[in-house]
């Protein structure tokens, strides 16, 4: 069990992303069955479209986005809770002026990463 603060928590630059940082806010190893990761996209940021072999559930904190999930694009804000299947194609690109800030939780499993044709993507 732990209690900490997410200013105490370092972020990482996403590698295939724009302008989008990552923290690991509870990791594999402190919750046996889950892992919540907190994401910030500066305005003009996003993440490419890519497949991930694990679901996500995601939760919005603050800014605007647009999503690009499977062949539907959404537009979400503070509030909208998003559900991404392992294996569907999905990208983010924020739509506002503010950071988009999201919780991102994820099943404690292998988790393999595509990046698929960017033409394809928003980002």
């Amino acid at each position: 069990m732990s209690v900490k603060h997410t200013r105490d928590v370092p972020a990482q630059e996403v590698a295939a992303g724009k302008k989008t940082t990552i923290q690991v806010l509870i990791s594999s190893q402190e919750g046996p069955h889950f892992a919540m990761r907190r994401f910030v996209m500066e305005a003009g940021g996003g993440i490419p479209r890519h497949t991930n072999t694990v679901e996500h559930e995601q939760y919005v904190l603050r800014g605007r986005a647009r999503i690009g999930i499977g062949d539907r694009v959404y537009e979400v804000r503070p509030g909208d809770v998003v559900f991404i299947p392992e294996g569907v194609p999905h990208w983010y690109e924020n739509i506002g002026d503010e950071p988009f800030e999201f919780l991102c939780v994820v099943p404690n499993k292998e988790d393999r990463v595509t990046m698929l044709d960017e033409a394809s993507s928003s980002c």
